[in-house]
């Protein structure tokens, strides 16, 4: 039986921490994989599963122990991180959205416990959240951040130097997604409730008398459930979207050189 040499050992154990370092960047910010909903457990088995099997892809001359080892895991757990903070934006982007519709409908102040921000959001909010977490399973976004985690061990290597500075400003400037995508999401809704409001002021110009705050309350709501049952048909092709501007964000992410 061949003898392992310390130093291959000590490259195996190595390569494992990048490995894992990146994934557990992911899955620290990334939605749905890294929920906080999720056991502590299943996603440290995920991680370790992954780690299992995109190890490979790290390479094996850097030594953990070293100054330049402790440099890389940094690295690491920001490049991880950074691809997760991308596509948490759009997630984000459509519950701010949820958030915009049910103000403009007067139901801001309908709110539930969320455990995911660890505060409460509008109920409207988390519906449209769960929607959108749903679509991703289905258009298999957990499978396609799986692969392009793997390729990123490809066109973003393992080294101290990571995604650098003009990485990090890409990671902001996809940051205006967060309000451009709320309004897309709730622009169909807000549209419809806008309506409604104009139509309310020109019936207090010809009515003053009428009492119109216990008249248009009831029939605001009606109506705003009315527009977002119609704009729920608009949901997925806004998600969409959003989704695959986060991807080639994230590929220009992994395949940016570093200054």
């Amino acid at each position: 039986m061949m003898p392992i040499d310390v130093g291959q050992l000590e490259g195996w154990v190595g390569s494992a921490c990048w490995a894992l370092a990146r994934i557990s960047g992911l899955l620290l910010v990334a939605p749905v994989l890294g929920a906080t909903m999720i056991p502590a457990r299943i996603r440290l088995g995920l991680a370790l599963l992954l780690t299992m099997a995109l190890g490979p892809l790290a390479p094996l001359d850097i030594r953990p122990l070293s100054a330049e080892g402790v440099a890389t895991l940094a690295q690491q757990v920001l490049v991880g991180a950074s691809l997760g903070f991308i596509l948490k934006l759009i997630f984000e982007a459509v519950s701010f959205g949820g958030q915009l519709v049910s103000q403009a409908m007067s139901l801001g102040f309908a709110e539930t416990v969320n455990p995911g921000v660890g505060g409460t959001t509008p109920v409207l909010s988390q519906f449209y959240t769960m929607l959108v977490t749903l679509l991703f399973l289905v258009m298999n976004g957990h499978l396609q951040l799986i692969a392009l985690l793997a390729d990123s061990f490809r066109s973003l290597p393992v080294s101290e130097q990571g995604i650098g500075t003009n990485g990090l400003w890409g990671v902001l400037e996809f940051a205006s997604h967060l309000f451009g995508g709320a309004v897309r999401v709730a622009l169909p809704a807000l549209t419809a409730t806008l309506v409604v409001n104009l139509g309310f002021g020109a019936i207090s110009r010809s009515a003053p008398s009428m009492n119109l705050f216990a008249v248009g309350f009831p029939i605001t709501i009606c109506l705003g459930l009315l527009a977002v049952w119609l704009a729920l048909r608009a949901l997925p092709g806004a998600f969409d979207s959003l989704q695959t501007e986060a991807w080639d964000a994230m590929r220009q992410l992994v395949g940016r050189s570093s200054p």
